[in-house]
């Protein structure tokens, strides 16, 4: 019988694989960790609409002003050690707010400078990180290496994470930052250890960055299953956005779930996601790419029809657990393909141009849930998101298959 750490972390895969994992997963504590306390500080502080939208607005920016940046170097340097010293940067800037917390000069200005701050070594860190996994497993293991870091993810950065952010915050305000940390700091120890085999040097030095990210874009937009998957998943995650953006009001208003109800939305999703990790390595065994990637976006689009049908909390609550469970299941593929596609020199560009999709649908999509629940009601988003996504799916449903069959072309 397979031990535990066989099962998550399969020898053949290696040790790297494994010192890659064990840093992801303590860094998404940390990050779980301030996916609480982050927002229990801000409400401390202020009690202002704007500023606490602005807060979460910060989530989203550094990706949009340097998420193509971020991917260029990527591409230029030594990736494990752009993840280091993106890394610490990222301590340094979160050790700063705890002075400015301990000597009680904290104040909401300096939050959001902190966490804008923060999302750019983030943006940095995880356009590097990102291309770590197709440089340590072979083609056949990077389904697999991403379920396990997508599990990782969920259990740390959703379940655990959270919950010791919001107990560690009522101890002290200092304390989940303090923890958070000794969390990254532990990962770029982890980090440490792994050895990446080199990238081919670059014939003619280092152009401008500017032409190295028009060069991903072109890249990109000349292969078709590439150019297709950045346009599903910008258009998927405008359409998400929509009704995402109001889902506390529709929880609360629409359903009558309450504060605890809501929470227990964003629970059920998750939950639904650590099913499909458990179960990833069999789907990947018995049906083909093609036919997941299908499957999911069609549950993408019945699940924004039965949101914009349901009254019930209990049913909303299953409608989110699949939701989980296929979304997980969608991502993964999606990563899976773009990185078995992509050349190795290429990776940093094409990630962050996926990060750059998904923040900027759902930037866009917000803008829009707001506008048509105030004109049309909290149910109309998730009629437009049925809208937009079923006509979307209609149009890319035979592309989809060539997407999961793509190979690996040259750059």
């Amino acid at each position: 019988m397979a031990s535990l750490g066989e099962i998550v972390a399969p020898r053949r895969m290696g040790r790297d694989f494994r010192w890659l994992l064990a840093s992801s997963w303590t860094s998404n504590i940390g990050d779980g960790i301030a996916l609480a306390a982050g927002p229990l500080l801000v409400a401390s502080l202020t009690d202002s609409p704007f500023l606490v939208a602005s807060a979460a607005l910060l989530q989203y920016l550094p990706w949009l002003l340097f998420g193509l940046h971020a991917g260029a170097i990527a591409d230029r340097f030594d990736r494990r050690t752009l993840v280091m010293i993106a890394n610490a940067l990222r301590a340094l800037v979160v050790a700063m707010l705890c002075v400015f917390i301990v000597t009680g000069a904290v104040n909401i200005g300096i939050v959001l400078v902190t966490m804008f701050a923060y999302g750019v070594a983030e943006v940095f860190a995880d356009s590097a990180s990102s291309t770590l996994l197709p440089m340590l497993v072979d083609h056949d293991d990077l389904g697999i290496g991403n379920a396990r870091m997508q599990g990782g993810y969920l259990v740390a950065n959703q379940f655990a994470g959270p919950p010791l952010g919001a107990f560690l915050f009522a101890a002290g305000s200092a304390w989940p930052f303090a923890a958070q940390i000794v969390c990254v700091l532990l990962a770029i120890l982890l980090v440490s250890r792994i050895a990446l085999p080199p990238l081919p040097p670059r014939e003619g030095g280092h152009p401008p960055v500017r032409r190295d990210i028009a060069e991903g874009l072109r890249w990109t937009w000349r292969n078709p299953p590439m150019r297709t998957l950045a346009i599903v998943i910008l258009v998927f995650n405008i359409t998400w956005a929509a009704p995402w953006g109001v889902l506390v009001l529709y929880a609360t208003e629409h359903l009558h779930m309450g504060a605890v109800g809501y929470g227990m939305l964003t629970t059920a999703s998750a939950a639904g996601g650590l099913l499909s990790t458990m179960a990833f390595g069999w789907l990947e065994r018995h049906v083909s790419f093609a036919t997941l990637m299908r499957v999911c976006l069609s549950l993408e689009v019945v699940m924004h029809l039965a949101f914009a049908l349901t009254t019930e909390g209990w049913l909303a609550l299953v409608i989110m657990g699949v939701f989980g469970a296929y979304a997980f299941v969608w991502g993964t593929i999606s990563t899976t393909v773009r990185q078995r596609v992509v050349p190795n020199e290429l990776q940093g560009r094409a990630s962050s141009l996926n990060m750059v999709c998904v923040f900027g649908g759902m930037v866009v999509g917000q803008a829009l849930g707001g506008v048509i629940a105030q004109l049309w009601g909290l149910t109309a988003p998730w009629w437009f998101a049925f809208g937009g996504a079923g006509i979307t799916l209609l149009l890319v449903w035979r592309q989809l298959g060539h997407i999961a069959a793509a190979k690996r072309a040259p750059a």
